[in-house]
């Protein structure tokens, strides 16, 4: 799995852990998902992303996401 996808399936799994944690929990769970949209968002302009970071410390390799 190359970085971009492990980053996009992490997102996709906060995203969706959140939105169950503030519909069943708190609403101020969906404060996480918040959170991730605009990481994804300043990534995508910054091109500067801790989960990419870290997923590249523990091994994985960049990628073509799409390609």
């Amino acid at each position: 799995m190359s970085i971009e996808r492990a980053v996009m399936a992490f997102a996709g799994v906060m995203i969706l852990v959140s939105l169950a944690l503030g519909y069943t929990v708190s609403p101020y769970w969906y404060l996480l998902t918040a959170f991730v949209g605009l990481n994804l968002l300043q990534a995508s302009f910054t091109h500067f992303c801790p989960a990419a970071m870290i997923f590249r410390k523990l091994g994985l390799k960049p990628g073509s996401a799409f390609g």
